[in-house]
Formats: structure tokens, sequence, C-alpha cells
């Protein structure tokens, strides 16, 4: 596997699917597929959410680009963001579902749900 440095330059704009053979690789080379079943990857999710939101849970509103926030504080939001998605990209896959493909299909479906205002 590749180092940080190489590996964030050679992946400046990562697809689903990149990110899903990423992880993929990863969890095989460790021999982890056989804890990977839905229900735990699930839970692992929620795990995540967990800690993601007790970043929130005591700022009240924050301002969009969090522009108040400390280097230290972004680096870690970014990191658990990342724990979520990377959870969220392998349930996916080992479900057997397209999540970009569904991410798009459910656009469409709330455009349809929530026409524009007259």
């Amino acid at each position: 596997m590749e180092n940080q440095q190489e590996f964030s330059t050679k992946y400046k704009d990562v697809s689903l699917e990149e990110l899903r053979n990423k992880l993929a690789e990863f969890a095989q080379v460790r021999n982890w597929g056989q804890y990977h079943s839905p229900r735990n990857l699930l839970l692992a999710l929620v795990g995540e959410v967990g800690e993601l939101s007790e970043i929130f849970q005591w700022k009240g509103e924050v301002e969009k680009g969090l522009p108040n926030w400390s280097s230290e504080e972004k680096e870690h939001l970014e990191e658990e963001l990342s724990d979520v998605l990377l959870y969220l990209v392998q349930l996916a896959d080992v479900c057997g579902l397209d999540l970009g493909q569904a991410a798009l299909s459910k656009i469409v479906k709330n455009a349809e749900k929530y026409p524009l205002p007259d």
C-alpha cells in the first residue's frame, strides 16, 4: 500500500469505486472480511456517527466553513467524517449495492417528491 502522501496526491478526486477498491484491498490483506458482515459494518457506522456527533455536541450552531475552529478541530472532524464515509462505502459493497448510483437515483426521487415552488 502506498504511503499517505503518495496516496493523497494520486487520488485527488477520488470516486466511490476507488474508495471501495482500496477498502476491499485494505481488509483483504488483513483478513478482515470475516468480520465485515452487514450487521457489523452497520454497528461500526453507527459508532462512528456517534463520534462525529460528539464533535458538535456542545458547540451550538457553527458557521459554514468553520471559521472559528482550530486546524486540530478541523482535522478531527475530517477524520470522523472519513470514518463514516468509509464504513458506509463498505456496507454498500458487502450488500452488493452501487452507492453512487443509488445516491443519484435518490436525488431524482427527492426532486419528484419536492418539486420547485410555483
